[in-house]
């Protein structure tokens, strides 16, 4: 059983779906809120303390991507989202976003339990995004406490996910690193897109980091995986 300090919100406008959902957090010991339509579940959301969110995409009100954008403003909570698509664009779109995990319509309780348990151990640990000192390489200096990335004076725009894969990476400098092991570390299961999502990722960076100012930081190991170097 969980402890009741660990309050889950719900929004999610199918209310069967949504009830069904907390009668079983609330065995697992969970406290429970729902919402029913975007707009309120942004409400309480920013302005009530939560551990994590599950938030459905297809809201009315206002739709689920434009909420997790909204609650990545003012916080870090954990948000798992709950979808009927199962398009990889809206996947990607989520995590982009910022959502730390997502799962498909119909699902098993039991993984979605799973799933909740792994996101509020990452938070609880720290997991990648703890606060520590300023990592560096070359030029590039990441400030993991203002979550910042520069390159000389340049102040670069990532995305949350972009940010802990690149602070994951410099925590291992010189260190070869699996595809595998990032998706466990940043994803935090080995999600249904398979491990050509690190590879996606890895060129979002490339293409922020590496193109604009003719750095090579990022190295691939083919067949292994990726590790940044000391220039």
């Amino acid at each position: 059983m969980k402890s009741l300090m660990e309050r889950i919100l719900i929004i999610e406008d199918e209310e069967k779906i949504a009830r069904f959902i907390e009668l079983e957090l609330k065995y697992e010991g969970y406290d429970v809120e729902k919402a029913f339509n975007g707009r309120d579940g942004l409400e309480l959301a920013t302005t009530q303390p939560f551990d994590l969110v599950l938030l459905d995409i297809m809201l009315p009100a206002l739709n689920g991507i434009e909420v997790l954008r909204r609650i990545r403003k003012v916080s870090d909570i954990p948000i798992i989202l709950l979808t009927a698509r199962d398009a990889v664009v809206d996947k990607v779109t989520g995590l982009d976003g910022g959502a730390d995990d997502y799962i498909t319509k119909p699902f098993a309780i039991e993984e979605l339990l799973a799933r909740i348990r792994v996101a509020l151990r990452k938070r609880a640990n720290g997991n990648v995004t703890k606060a520590s000192a300023e990592l560096t390489v070359g030029t590039l200096i990441l400030d993991p406490i203002k979550r910042e990335v520069r390159v000389g004076e340049a102040l670069l725009d990532l995305t949350k996910r972009e940010f802990d894969l690149l602070h994951y990476l410099l925590e291992n400098k010189n260190i070869v690193i699996s595809r595998e092991t990032l998706l466990q570390h940043i994803w935090g299961y080995d999600f249904s897109g398979g491990t050509n999502a690190v590879d996606v990722y890895i060129r979002y960076l490339r293409s922020k980091i590496e193109e604009p100012f003719e750095l090579k930081l990022i190295h691939t190991v083919r067949g292994v995986g990726y590790v940044i170097k000391d220039e």
